[in-house]
């Protein structure tokens, strides 16, 4: 059976459980405004999801885990730091008092060069907790609300969004996406001009090619400089569309199953609202080693599926890719999406998370199958990490159509599995 035969008045109840999310995403930005991982915000907003969900959920589980809020985002005032050095020093190796120890200065500043690759490797493309150690640490937790199966699990779902909010992007919102790849294009191509130099030096001979290349080495400075202040610390977003537009969708699938009296018999169906997804995925990290082995060896077929940003129409989308494309998501759980999409009568489509990543990349390397959908322009959007992420700027079509794609997806999930 699909969701939209579930009941006689499917549309009006939709619409209903799409009020019902909206208002409670309105609620939370007035009331709670941003919600910084590992801060007072987001455990507020987490609190509030309890109380929300208490008449609703059947059971509503809070885990903690400990994490360092600032240790995801703080690579790039590092690279900043690392590549500002590391041109200086090529630099000073190019003057005549430097003469003695200019192949020292060079080599360090190709190992600083190389530390910030490692930075932005090991933390942006990879997510590891690779910088953890040296920052402040703080609590965040994962809310799971479940609507249990009548009679034996066989099948259990994940719906999940992400409750926290990002600090904004000070490039992104001073200029939109053209200001910010400008930024990032400049300083790689700046690390490159200072890694080149730095090796040329070791075979260049003669003052004035000297002073050509140190003048060379200072033009990426600025850049260098530009990328310290990447992020606003003072400033944390709403985050209404990123990402409480999937927290709420997840919930309202719950109240309309639960405000219909929808009881799968051999699916249970789970709303969670994640924690510190904003700094490098932990929350998801925690769920997966909390519950990777478990859910691998309970019997019960399992999909986790993240819902992320879900305000621009034409981008529906259903991302197979995930992690800057280096995470390939669960063919299946990415198909039973895809499928659902097309019962809802949806326009859906296949694509990559090319820059960053979503919730289901964590729980795919955590062992558990998951798929990944949204709904933002990636070019990227005037809102995304920008103080635009407001409640004023929700698209309720794209809202209870992402719904409809969900409970759809929950429905043939029951029905077929992951076939």
């Amino acid at each position: 059976m699909k969701a939209s035969e579930s009941h006689k008045h499917y549309e009006s109840k939709v619409r209903e459980c799409s009020n019902f999310a909206v208002r409670e995403i309105k609620k939370v930005c007035s009331e709670i405004g941003p919600r910084p991982a590992g801060e007072e915000g987001e455990a507020k907003a987490q609190d509030y999801v309890e109380k929300v969900m208490a008449p609703i959920a059947d059971e509503i589980k809070r885990e903690s885990f400990k994490l360092s809020p600032k240790a995801f985002m703080g690579w790039v005032l590092l690279d900043g730091i690392c590549l500002t050095v590391a041109a200086v020093l090529v630099i000073i190796s190019f003057l005549g008092f430097a003469s003695g120890f200019a192949a020292a200065l060079r080599t360090a500043a190709i190992a600083l060069v190389v530390l910030s690759l490692v930075f932005l490797v090991a933390e942006f493309l990879l997510y590891k907790k690779f910088l953890d150690p040296f920052f402040k640490k703080s609590e965040s937790s994962n809310v799971i609300c479940k609507r249990k199966a009548s009679g034996e699990t066989k099948r259990r779902i994940f719906l999940v969004g992400h409750i926290d909010s990002v600090y904004e992007w000070r490039f992104s919102h001073i200029g939109g996406p053209k200001l910010l790849m400008s930024v990032i294009i400049l300083a790689v191509v700046g690390l490159l001009v200072v890694t080149g130099v730095a090796i040329a030096g070791f075979f260049v001979d003669g003052q004035t090619v000297k002073t050509v290349l140190a003048v060379v080495s200072a033009v990426p400075i600025p850049f260098f400089i530009a990328i310290m202040f990447f992020m606003n610390w003072k400033l944390c977003v709403d985050g209404a569309n990123d990402d409480l537009t999937g927290v709420f969708i997840s919930m309202a699938v719950l109240k309309y199953l639960n405000d219909n009296d929808i009881r799968f018999e051999n699916t249970e169906v789970c709303a969670v609202a994640v924690g510190a997804e904003e700094a490098g995925l932990r929350g998801t990290k925690a769920f997966a080693e909390a519950h990777g082995k478990e859910l691998a060896e309970d019997g019960v077929e399992n999909v986790f599926v993240a819902i992320d940003t879900v305000r621009d129409f034409e981008f529906l989308s259903v991302f197979t890719k995930d992690m800057t494309g280096t995470v390939t998501l669960d063919k299946q759980a990415c198909e039973l999406v895809m499928k659902a999409s097309e019962n809802a009568g949806i326009p859906v489509k296949y694509s990559t998370v090319f820059f960053g990543s979503t919730d289901a990349a964590a729980a795919q390397q955590g062992g558990i199958r998951s798929a990944s959908f949204g709904a933002m322009d990636p070019t990227p959007a005037p809102y995304y990490h920008t103080r635009l992420d407001t409640a004023d700027n929700l698209d309720f079509k794209t809202v209870e159509s992402g719904l409809k794609v969900m409970l759809e997806t929950v429905f043939l999930f029951d029905e077929k599995g992951l076939e």
